[in-house]
């Protein structure tokens, strides 16, 4: 199973216009942060886990030829508002993608895209195939999920667990029921925002104690704030095997 970080920024902190800071100013590439998704392709199936405003680009950068699926760990805009952007998969496919989702999840996506949904069907718009997902293990081709639910401030968010990886995003809280699903885990994949504290995201400290109680052979931060500093500096601080993701980075899981 490879796993490729299509992003690992957020939307969160950064300013309405362009941001002057020494993290967006760099020309380190692991600082070039979109908004974070990943892609994980087993066999010949291809899924996406959140597909946010970067989403075609990042597809085009990875030179994506096929996908499969799109799995969402929740509504906010940062993970779904690319969703309109599978359509050139549905022209080269000649057919709807799958999109698992809670209800909830669901809900949202029919009214910021409402004319998917629509009984009029426009030519040419997006075609997907919804399929209702909540805290029970589902099956994507040979691939097992195990949603663990997070908690985002006070709204659930689904972080699944695939095999021997896990990857969770937006995460403030968990509850030590859900942290039992982790458990045993090879690759964690976790948020860490920033240094400063926040009211939905673990910050840097934060992350850190997570991953040492997991004790993951390998941690990656993702969903990072330009407000964290800057990837080389940030990863001279990190304790032993635990590193920050970046844009591009794929890994490789054996079975």
């Amino acid at each position: 199973m490879t796993v490729t970080f299509l992003g690992t920024g957020t939307s969160q902190g950064v300013p309405v216009i362009a941001c002057d800071c020494e993290v967006c100013m760099s020309t380190d590439h692991h600082d070039k942060r979109l908004r974070t998704s990943v892609m994980i392709e087993a066999g010949e199936k291809v899924i996406v886990i959140d597909s946010g405003p970067d989403f075609r680009y990042q597809m085009l950068r990875e030179k994506v030829q096929r996908l499969d699926a799109i799995v969402f760990t929740h509504e906010h805009k940062d993970h779904i508002a690319g969703l309109d952007d599978i359509r050139a998969f549905n022209y080269k496919q000649q057919g709807p993608i799958d999109v698992y989702a809670t209800l909830r999840v669901q809900e949202a996506l029919k009214r910021e895209f409402f004319y998917i949904f629509a009984e009029f069907k426009y030519p040419g718009i997006p075609q997907l195939t919804l399929h209702t997902i909540d805290k029970e293990l589902f099956t994507i081709g040979a691939l097992k999920f195990i949603p663990i639910e997070v908690m985002h401030y006070k709204l659930p968010v689904l972080g699944f667990r695939v095999n021997d990886f896990t990857y969770i995003t937006d995460a403030k809280t968990v509850s030590p029921e859900e942290i039992q699903k982790i458990r045993g885990t090879r690759i964690l994949v976790i948020n860490a925002l920033q240094k400063q504290n926040h009211i939905s995201h673990f910050t840097l400290d934060e992350a850190i104690a997570f991953a040492r109680d997991i004790g993951a052979e390998k941690t990656y931060f993702t969903h990072i704030s330009h407000r964290l500093g800057k990837h080389a500096d940030i990863s001279k601080t990190l304790p032993p095997g635990i590193e920050l993701a970046y844009d591009g980075l794929r890994i490789e899981i054996s079975d």
